[in-house]
């Protein structure tokens, strides 16, 4: 068998972050970490508000440091339960970010 040539590329790395959003709130806030790691986060969103997505993306990115563009929702875009990805931030440090904003 001849050796055959192919090129391997990183994948993007990152951190996946799983959130419950609470619309219609007071403030944007996190406000506790539930028992299956998921943080519940307060928007002042609406539910039907079509940006209560991109006010995620602007809050977490206030909270994590990172640019909006960096994060993505990648599954639960229509519900209030979401998978959001952060590129370039490793789960450790994602976690320090919520943990001191919640302090």
């Amino acid at each position: 068998m001849g050796s055959r040539n192919y090129h391997l590329h990183d994948g993007k790395k990152g951190a996946a972050l799983a959130v419950r959003v609470i619309p219609r709130s007071s403030k944007n806030e996190i406000a506790e970490i539930l028992n299956d790691s998921t943080v519940k986060i307060r928007l002042t969103s609406s539910a039907d508000d079509k940006k209560l997505n991109q006010t995620l993306l602007d809050f977490l990115s206030e909270v994590l440091g990172v640019q909006a563009g960096r994060m993505e929702i990648v599954a639960g875009t229509t519900g209030l339960d979401k998978l959001v990805t952060i590129l370039d931030l490793d789960a450790a440090t994602v976690q320090q970010h919520i943990i001191k904003k919640m302090s």
